[in-house]
């Protein structure tokens, strides 16, 4: 008994002892509430711990699959679907791909004379995707630019944030000293970088403006519709030549690739395609004969008043520009990078309208101009014998069907007597014409139906073509265009105006030099042309011009000749003592030739001649007019007679 009791004891200490040992004291408090809320509530050590019920369970086990499918949708997704996408979003952070600029075509004149030169220069450009994302880094960089481009900080910061694209150009043709700086600076200035680029020098602007004309900025619709040419930042093309031959002009550019590691530092670059400098454009022109016009034309217009003026010449072989002037003039310069912007806000608020070309969007009274085209039309009619002859009193009298004391009297500049065709042509006589073209006593007239479709055989009302932007087509009236337009029926004076190029007509003086070729080299009209080869770097030809013919036998050649002749009596004076154009017969060269004086009214008057020389072998047709001229005068023909004498001695 002693013994099993004291084995009792000894037992209960030893597993007391081993309780005490192993319990934490957390424990012990814990069990201390479980016992006291067992009291409170009635629940036993047993129910006070119990497993989660099955539809927990499941809960859980449905929630942890549809989360784990999910996580696979995505991961499938991001590496398998989306996988390129994904790769070349990598690649774009990983890759930076930039230009590599060549050089824009250059111009030279007939004589491979250089026009237009490229000038080097640089920008500074923003990729905003590149500016640091901390918001102090990014206006600490925003604000060293500013500081080294000398401009505002908030003005520059307002300039990024407004932008919506991605590639900003900060700063135009940034000067030396600049570049040096930023250059020094350039790993600082994250997003920011000095960009090659060129700007266009055009020499003796003012002599070629209009002929060659002037870049550009390009917008928004132009770089997406061409993105593989073209930058945000590029110029194009936007009057002139550089205009019509931009696809030619223009650059291909290539591309190189900057590799760059995760804090976008650059590892390596190579080039992935290389640039392609544009293609040359050699011109028909003679650039020493533009300078000679345009001084010519310049002093005339000051020394008489005149409001301004227009010439061009055309080789009437080949239908090529030989010369265009446009007075005023301009500086194509001003549009180019750097320029002043005053100087050329004050060229575009000009009431002179500088940039207007008058040569091909200037439409003109022509007055006697087209006596010509009206013989033309009458011989191949058959209206008139070239050898009858008109009693040119100096007017007509023409009844007035409600008043016969009323009568319209259509007057001549001076009386020329008996008078055939040549010597109407070389008198510029207004009653014979007046008689062939509305029909006067016993003598038929074409009407103004055939009047009109002579003028469009000649290339009046149809834009010659002519390979630069901005031609307008010239305006025949037409009994129907006089009832719809004014509301009023065609009279006889109408016709009569008409054939003396009086009234309504208006013509560009491109389109009359045009009409002349024509006559000058026995029936062909050509198209206009001002670009007469185009080459590479290394002066190889690529293609040459070719003449178009636009119509060709339209007037018989023996009308022709009998016109030419009325044209070279205006030059020689033969049986023509009221001859128009005997100053010319003092050239080297035998001319033809017919002035045009057109009344504007109030003793002002629009000035014309045009010219061809050699009769024989026509190498020139020149045509020039001075617009709004005070007083009747011989303006324009003196012009002519210097720059063919100097164009024929030199």
């Amino acid at each position: 008994m002693f013994e099993l009791k004291f084995s009792k004891e000894f037992n209960n200490k030893k597993i007391k002892t081993r309780f005490k040992e192993d319990i934490e004291p957390h424990d012990v408090l814990v069990d201390s509430l479980a016992q006291k809320k067992e009291e409170e509530i009635g629940v036993t050590e047993k129910k006070f711990e119990v497993p989660l019920s099955k539809g927990v369970l499941c809960f859980f086990l449905i929630f942890n699959l549809i989360l784990i499918l999910i996580l696979f949708i995505k991961t499938f997704q991001l590496q398998v679907l989306n996988n390129k996408e994904y790769i070349a979003k990598a690649n774009a952070n990983k890759f930076i791909f930039s230009s590599i600029k060549a050089e824009r075509g250059i111009i030279y004149d007939k004589d491979m004379n250089q026009l237009v030169f490229n000038e080097p220069n640089f920008d500074l450009v923003l990729n905003k995707k590149n500016l640091p994302q901390d918001p102090n880094e990014k206006i600490r960089v925003i604000k060293e630019v500013s500081e080294i481009l000398g401009m505002d900080f908030n003005d520059l910061e307002k300039k990024i944030e407004e932008d919506k694209n991605q590639q900003l150009l900060i700063s135009e043709n940034i000067d030396h000293q600049t570049l040096i700086i930023f250059e020094t600076r350039v790993n600082e200035l994250s997003g920011f970088r000095a960009q090659k680029s060129s700007s266009r020098l055009y020499k003796d602007a003012e002599f070629f403006s209009h002929l060659i004309g002037y870049m550009g900025k390009i917008n928004k619709e132009e770089q997406e519709a061409a993105p593989d040419y073209y930058s945000t930042f590029d110029y194009v093309g936007r009057d002139g030549l550089e205009k019509s031959y931009e696809d030619v002009l223009r650059v291909i550019p290539g591309k190189i690739q900057t590799e760059r590691d995760v804090f976008g530092n650059p590892i390596s670059q190579k080039i992935v395609s290389l640039s392609e400098s544009g293609k040359n454009l050699v011109l028909w022109l003679d650039s020493d004969l533009q300078k000679k016009i345009t001084q010519e034309l310049e002093n005339t217009i000051k020394a008489i008043g005149a409001r301004n003026g227009a010439a061009i010449a055309l080789d009437p072989k080949t239908g090529g520009v030989l010369s265009l002037v446009s007075i005023p003039s301009f500086d194509n310069n001003l549009f180019s990078k750097g320029a002043d912007p005053e100087k050329l806000e004050d060229l575009l608020q000009s009431p002179e309208e500088q940039l207007f070309n008058r040569v091909i969007s200037g439409t003109y009274l022509v007055g006697s101009t087209i006596k010509p085209f009206i013989a033309s039309a009458a011989l191949e009619e058959n209206l008139i014998s070239p050898q009858k002859k008109i009693n040119c009193e100096g007017k007509i009298t023409i009844p007035n069907p409600w008043n016969e004391n009323l009568p319209t009297i259509k007057k001549d500049w001076t009386i020329h007597g008996l008078t055939d065709l040549r010597k109407a042509i070389a008198e510029s006589c207004n009653v014979y014409f007046y008689t062939i073209g509305g029909g006067y006593d016993d003598q038929n007239g074409l009407g103004v139906a055939r009047i009109k479709k002579y003028l469009e055989l000649f290339g009046w009302t149809e834009k010659t073509g002519i390979d630069l932007p901005g031609e307008v087509a010239s305006f025949v009236p037409d009994k129907e265009w006089k009832k719809e337009k004014l509301g009023e029926g065609w009279v006889d004076g109408d016709t009569y105006n008409l054939s003396i190029g009086q009234g309504f007509i208006k013509i560009t003086p491109l389109e009359v030099a045009t009409a002349f070729s024509a006559i000058a080299n026995n029936g062909k009209l050509l198209q206009p042309q001002v670009l007469k080869e185009i080459i590479d770097g290394e002066k190889n030809i690529i293609s040459q011009s070719q003449p178009k013919i636009i119509r060709d036998n339209f007037i018989d050649q023996n009308n022709l000749e009998i016109v030419r002749e009325g044209m070279r009596w205006a030059v020689t004076g033969q049986n023509s003592p009221h001859a128009s154009s005997v100053t010319l017969n003092s050239l080297s060269v035998a001319a033809a030739a017919k002035t045009g004086t057109a009344e504007l009214g109030n003793n002002h008057y629009n000035n014309w001649v045009t010219v061809f020389a050699p009769y024989d072998d026509p190498q020139i047709v020149l045509t020039i007019i001075l617009y709004d001229v005070e007083k009747l005068q011989a303006a324009a023909l003196p012009v002519a007679k210097e720059v063919l004498q100097w164009y024929f001695t030199e």
